[in-house]
């Protein structure tokens, strides 16, 4: 079963809602974890939250978040570890953020992608793998700059 949670604050509604519905059509499991009424918005840090939250869990492996430029969701959800949010612009961009960085979440402005565009990008983020459609010399310098992230990573949140 393909699953995937999708978020939004106020700014983001409208977009979420035209992603939503494409995902359903496709046939994935789609929790919204909010704003699911555009008359009682959640503020975008409460849904960068709960969808970290769901990344660190493994309850899911992608989600999408929507606020009004993408960034505020990215910066929140990139505060918890094991957490890859890349704010996106473009279908080229939600391409290499999973070939080139393996982005776990996709995050997407409001006031900047128009509901088709964003439709296209999520298509991609979801159908692209890590390392897909690159040289081999340099799918193997990602691995190793996915381990040395990794240990970045590690000393950053585990420091005594």
């Amino acid at each position: 079963m393909k699953k995937i949670f999708i978020g939004s604050d106020k700014s983001g509604f409208v977009l979420k809602e035209a992603i939503k519905q494409y995902l359903l059509d496709e046939a994935y499991e789609v929790e919204d974890i909010g704003t699911t009424d555009e008359a009682a918005p959640l503020p975008f840090f409460d849904v960068a939250l709960k969808g970290a939250q769901k990344i660190q869990s493994k309850e899911y492996e992608k989600g999408i978040l929507i606020c009004g430029t993408g960034m505020g969701m990215s910066i929140v959800a990139n505060k918890h570890e094991g957490v890859f949010g890349a704010a996106c612009e473009s279908v080229y961009a939600a391409e290499k953020c999973r070939a080139i960085n393996d982005a776990n979440i996709l995050c997407m402005g409001g006031w900047i992608i128009a509901p088709i565009m964003g439709v296209e990008m999520t298509k991609t983020f979801l159908n692209t793998e890590f390392t897909q459609n690159l040289e081999e010399w340099r799918a193997k310098n990602l691995i190793k700059a996915k381990e040395a992230v990794a240990k970045i990573e590690q000393e950053s949140f585990h420091r005594q």
